[in-house]
């Protein structure tokens, strides 16, 4: 009988050591002024007063994964753009309280060594910290077998960003009634609610990913599959268009929909009245609604529903920070505006 090895357990060595070689060039791409170059390092280093001189700095950090969009990825066998689901997910947060991305790590955990695979998934998250401006500073591959099945892998991560104490975005003190309502548009389905969807295109309807939808003019996998929107450089437009200190609120619209992600923002006695009829959803969420036949109720508790980011401003700001936060694939709308909120009344109502 052999020597029992790492090997023989289900771990490769060799073949680790040889996807780490192809991740060196996806990190460095991404690196900014502040990171502190460490080849082999135990942890990753960052300069902070490499950007600018800060008064009074605060870190903001946020973490996430990409929940069972993962699932869709390994069917359709698509595994580069997943990774900027999950840098996408851990900035959009940070970006809540006003903070500039600085970092992002990643983890990653395969049933078996896969080197074209971690590539992949890894330049997705390089392809992420590009668009946030976050350096990919380090990361963790776990290889474990018996754990994870052959095929399937996750992946979770972190990002920390800064922003002057004084410059910090925080609703519940700067939300004044009056204020208008900006909602910027997602992509899609972004990276919540993957559960219900895939219950209702694979199970209920029993569609394939190669299958086309002639409504969406592509395929289930790549109509599922569309990247999160990474809101930086929006809520940098978004800032320097509107007044000083005018960014009252930023609510990054995830899991739990309009309602449940804006009342997270808002002080004890206002309300936000939304107007259902501001803007017209992405139409994956009309077709996927169809296909399951699933209640509005449960739809707006779930999915964003084509809103991923909302912003509080003054009126007199109000159509600057419009016009500067949208583009032509994604153009902004006035969602509504914060009153006063009455006894029983609804923290954030939707109105027909």
């Amino acid at each position: 009988m052999s020597d029992l090895t790492y090997r023989s357990a289900g771990v490769d060595l060799e073949l680790y050591e040889q996807a780490m070689q192809k991740l060196p060039a996806l990190m460095k791409r991404t690196f900014t002024p502040g990171v502190m170059d460490l080849p082999g390092g135990f942890a990753g280093l960052f300069r902070l007063n490499a950007l600018r001189q800060w008064q009074d700095p605060v870190l903001v950090s946020g973490t996430d994964g990409v929940g069972t969009k993962i699932k869709v990825a390994i069917h359709a066998g698509i595994f580069d753009t997943i990774g900027i689901d999950l840098v996408a997910m851990c900035v959009n947060d940070c970006l809540c309280l006003g903070a500039e991305p600085l970092f992002f790590l990643d983890y990653i955990a395969l049933g078996k060594d896969d080197p074209l695979l971690l590539e992949q998934l890894v330049s997705g998250v390089s392809n992420g910290c590009q668009q946030a401006g976050a350096a990919l500073l380090g990361g963790e591959t776990a290889i474990m077998p018996d754990l994870y099945a052959a095929g399937d892998f996750d992946m979770a991560g972190f990002c920390v960003g800064v922003a002057e104490r004084s410059d910090l975005v925080d609703g519940r003190y700067r939300v004044h009634i009056g204020d208008v309502l900006i909602g910027v548009p997602s992509s899609g389905f972004h990276s919540n609610g993957y559960s219900l969807v895939r219950k209702a295109v694979f199970s209920h309807a029993g569609l394939q990913v190669a299958d086309f939808i002639p409504e969406l003019h592509t395929t289930v996998g790549q109509a599922l599959l569309t990247p999160t929107r990474i809101y930086a450089s929006t809520v940098t437009a978004a800032r320097n268009a509107a007044t000083p200190g005018g960014l009252h609120a930023i609510a990054h619209i995830t899991g739990g929909g309009i309602a449940d992600n804006l009342v997270r923002v808002l002080p004890e006695y206002c309300r936000a009245v939304i107007d259902r009829k501001s803007w017209t959803p992405n139409p994956v969420f009309p077709w996927l609604q169809k296909l399951g036949g699933i209640a509005d109720a449960e739809m707006f508790s779930v999915f964003n529903m084509g809103i991923g980011m909302i912003f509080a401003v003054p009126a007199e700001c109000a159509h600057a920070v419009l016009t500067a936060v949208s583009t032509p694939e994604f153009p902004a709308v006035i969602l509504g505006t914060i009153q006063k909120q009455q006894q029983q009344e609804a923290t954030v109502e939707l109105v027909d």
